[in-house]
């Protein structure tokens, strides 16, 4: 994840219906951050990323 910064992460397997990740994106973009969400597929979780910073933060 090059040239990114890892604001958060949330497990996969969470209730129907729910998508915290999304919603915690949502609320960076309201607060003036690019934030988006990917799945690290080794890990099996939702990461919410922002541009700048470095792999691995």
């Amino acid at each position: 994840m090059n040239g990114r910064k890892v604001l958060e992460r949330f497990p996969a397997g969470g209730p129907r219906g729910s998508w915290p990740a999304e919603e915690f994106a949502q609320a960076c973009r309201l607060a003036g951050q690019a934030a988006e969400v990917v799945m690290d597929l080794a890990t099996d979780t939702f990461l919410v990323v922002v541009p700048g910073g470095s792999a691995g933060e």
